[in-house]
């Protein structure tokens, strides 16, 4: 099944201790968002990509995308000031007939097989998120005191790629603009629009790079896939 993606690439990455856009920062040579980029690039369901990002770093982009060939990026977008709105931004310009996907740029490890299992899975349901079972134990904290431990059977850690029927992805950003609502992800706003979210089994390699210790994880990441 065919489906096109938004990659939302305008966050500033403060976290990241760097002195520019994260999704620029090499990674075995390559700028990061490139790595993720030839995901989709490879994927032959994938139709075509749209790629936000912040206006005065347009042209950075599009220098980046025609210098390693990512011949599917259709679109370079305008964010905005908070992710939703560079999200809605990008949505605007996809394909109305399509299974859209939204994926983190910072988040080089997807593979294939997951995509497709999303894309299938929206396909028959409507909406899907990647997610992990968590592994640590949680505690809710009040007032810095421990107020209970919280069963983690049903706990899931939450990635991207989220894939959905396009009409029904519009309806819930719609629905969050006119309440004013500002989401974590494209999930909780489709959640408030009464859209059964399914879980797709996730990898745990599939690390959104937010810190400077995240570029080691993802230096291993990369060792270990050479060697399987």
């Amino acid at each position: 099944m065919n489906y096109q993606v938004v990659i939302p690439a305008a966050g500033r990455g403060t976290r990241m201790k760097a002195d520019k856009n994260k999704l620029l920062l090499l990674l075995r040579g390559r700028p990061v968002i490139i790595h993720t980029l030839e995901v989709f690039e490879k994927d032959p369901n994938c139709n075509g990509i749209i790629l936000v990002v912040q206006p005065e770093e347009a042209s950075m982009f599009s220098n980046l995308v025609s210098e390693y060939e990512v011949s599917k990026v259709k679109k370079l977008v305008h964010g905005g000031a908070e992710r939703q709105e560079s999200v809605y931004n990008g949505l605007k310009e996809a394909n109305l007939t399509d299974i859209v996907l939204v994926h983190d740029g910072a988040r080089p490890f997807i593979t294939i097989p997951i995509i497709s299992r999303l894309v299938e899975k929206a396909g028959e349901t409507g909406a899907a998120i990647a997610a992990v079972p968590v592994k640590d134990t949680i505690k809710r904290v009040e007032g810095g005191i421990v107020a209970e431990t919280v069963e983690r059977s049903s706990l899931w850690s939450v990635q991207t790629p989220q894939a959905f029927r396009m009409p029904l992805i519009m309806q819930a950003h719609e629905k969050a603009q006119v309440d004013h609502y500002v989401g974590t992800d494209e999930a909780s706003l489709a959640e408030r629009a009464n859209i059964p979210v399914q879980i797709v089994e996730g990898d745990y390699d599939n690390i959104k790079l937010t810190t400077p210790e995240d570029l080691v994880f993802a230096e291993a990441i990369i060792q270990k896939r050479k060697l399987l």
